[in-house]
């Protein structure tokens, strides 16, 4: 039993990870090798979904893709790594592993792609692209094009004691009109090494609690002054539209206005940060003073 992204896991394999924390939870999902040769037969048609971590990676269904429909057989291929199985609207996800797969890989391609793709299929959460951590209790997210500093960001700031909510897929949802901030699991991998999920961080959140700012993250030269500005308006969708993680066209309306509804209650502000790391204290101190204030 492990739990990741507010789920217990139910496996028959023992993941070589340390995800014994206790947080809470929202559902169940059993990962099981006994896949049903109907299940496995069933699929007939596919396209490549992503190059990623230097492998070619697939989706298959039984139909053309279009949505997901319950009772709908998915199989997600890590070539030569792992073939995961579900059927849409159910709780079991199914592994085979190929002739390069293992346990290790099998736990990173499981636990950092795989969930948040099915998750997201089965309308369990709304991800975003982003690294989240608690300043005082209240979650901030940081957001940034891909190599614009989330990771350094999040690093600095677990490394100053603050408790980590997300390395770099945040699960959402809402309960009560606000808008929840999900922990994903207690790695982090600030350098992204290829199929590896980090260094374990031992201050993990527990909770879910509302979403109380969005950061977005940009660089300036080393010795620039540090500024913070709030973003209005529709730039405020431009600016965290892309870091929207599966925005499938038959999600787009439901996801357009979960983001639209999301904006309307939560700020979004402009942080310039030096390209000099030994500035990152400086960064720090003011993101957490003006959160205080937000």
């Amino acid at each position: 039993m492990m739990t990741v992204y507010g789920t217990k896991i139910r496996s028959d394999i023992d993941f070589p990870l340390d995800l014994s924390h206790e947080t809470e939870t929202r559902y169940e999902v059993e990962l099981s090798s006994k896949i049903p040769t109907e299940l496995k037969k069933s699929i007939t048609c596919g396209f490549p979904l992503y190059w990623a971590h230097d492998r070619k990676v697939y989706l298959y269904s039984d139909r053309e893709f279009d949505g997901s429909e319950e009772g709908q057989p998915w199989c997600y291929e890590v070539k030569d790594v792992v073939h995961f199985y579900w059927v849409g609207g159910e709780r079991t996800i199914y592994y085979e592993l190929d002739e390069k797969g293992d346990a290790n890989l099998l736990s990173f391609w499981f636990i950092h792609l795989l969930l948040p793709l099915y998750m997201t299929l089965e309308n369990m959460y709304d991800f975003l692209h982003a690294g989240a951590v608690e300043v005082e209790g209240k979650p901030i997210f940081f957001i940034a094009p891909s190599m614009g500093g989330k990771s350094t960001m999040t690093d600095y700031f677990i490394k100053q004691g603050h408790i980590l909510i997300s390395d770099d897929k945040v699960p959402t949802f809402i309960a009560d009109g606000k808008f929840m901030a999900v922990g994903s699991h207690p790695y982090h991998r600030p350098y992204r090494k290829f199929e590896e999920l980090g260094y374990h961080v031992e201050n993990f959140t527990t909770d879910f609690k509302p979403i109380h700012a969005f950061y977005e993250l940009e660089g300036v030269e080393g010795d620039a002054e540090i500024t913070i500005e709030e973003i209005k308006g529709f730039a405020k969708f431009d600016a965290l539209l892309p870091n929207y993680l599966y925005m499938f066209s038959h999600l787009k309306p439901k996801r357009l206005k979960y983001l639209s509804s999301m904006l309307n209650g939560i700020k979004v502000f402009r942080v310039q940060v030096p390209w000099d790391m030994r500035r990152l204290g400086e960064v720090h101190d003011m993101i957490c003073e003006h959160s205080r204030g937000v």
